[in-house]
Formats: C-alpha cells, structure tokens, sequence
C-alpha cells in the first residue's frame, strides 16, 4: 500500500520483530512500561520527529486512552481507532450503559447509578436477587468486578 511505519520500542524490545520489519524504529524509553509504552509525551515526539502521520495504538496500553487521542488530534496527528470521547464514554460504564439503552440497544439488566453506601447496596441487590455481579463505572478487562451470592458478600466490597 506504500504505507511506511514507524516502530516504537523500549531499550529491552530493541531486537522485536515488529522493530526489525518497520521501516524505521524509535526508541522510547526504558523497559518499564509506564517509562515507554505509556508515555504519550515520548511517543508523540516520536510521531512528530519520524513526521508520521497517524499512530495505531496497537492493543492495550493508550489504545483506550482518551487524553492520549486528544493529544495526537492536538497536534495533527490521526489516530486509528475511535475517537476520544467515544473511548471517554465508554471508559464510564454507567454512561456507556445509557448511550446504549438510549440507542435502543438491548443491555442487561440491574441498577444503572452510583451506589452511595453498603445499606444502598443491600437494597438495589435484595430488588434484584442474588446472585448479583457489581461492577466499578470506570475500568476494564473486568477490573473491579464481583460476584456476590449473598448479604454477607456484598458487606465485604
């Protein structure tokens, strides 16, 4: 396609294959990954120095990071994959679960708020019936997730 890439990569990934089949290859820190893969200052001069045009966030790390979007756009760069206030709701599990029940799409059911305190808690899950998974508005990769059998359970989270 005539679309040359640019490869980033930590000190200890210097002999990946991704590194060896790019076109050109930048390194952008150290080995720990919040030094490296998750420095969006680090990777947006590596963007503007090889002047690419778009980065692909590949899988993980900033590629559900709206901050890291509003970043490259704001500095003209195309980033592929959503946009960043469509990765900011779905970031929100609350807001996410409206977008979609206002879109008509079908969602399962439970309580769709905030929880204020555990004797909310012992409510909104003796309306529902246990078993009962509570779930964290905000993560993923099921982060923050719990199944509860009973009252005592739930007086645990």
């Amino acid at each position: 396609m005539g679309i040359k890439t640019v490869a980033i990569y930590s000190t200890i990934d210097s002999h990946s294959l991704h590194v060896r089949l790019a076109d050109e290859s930048w390194c952008v820190g150290p080995p720990s990954i919040s030094s490296s893969y998750l420095n969006m200052d680090s990777i947006l001069n590596a963007a503007i120095s090889t002047n690419s045009q778009a980065v692909h966030p590949g899988y993980g790390f900033l590629s559900e990071n709206y901050k890291f979007v509003d970043l490259l756009e704001s500095n003209g760069l195309v980033f592929i994959g959503p946009g960043s206030n469509a990765i900011k709701l779905m970031g929100d599990k609350i807001q996410s679960k409206l977008l979609a029940r206002n879109a008509n799409v079908n969602t399962i059911p439970g309580y769709l708020g905030v929880i204020s305190d555990e004797m909310h808690a012992f409510d909104i899950a003796n309306e529902i019936g246990y078993p009962i998974m509570i779930k964290a508005s905000a993560g993923g990769g099921g982060k923050g997730m719990r199944i509860t059998n009973d009252h005592e359970q739930v007086s645990t989270l």
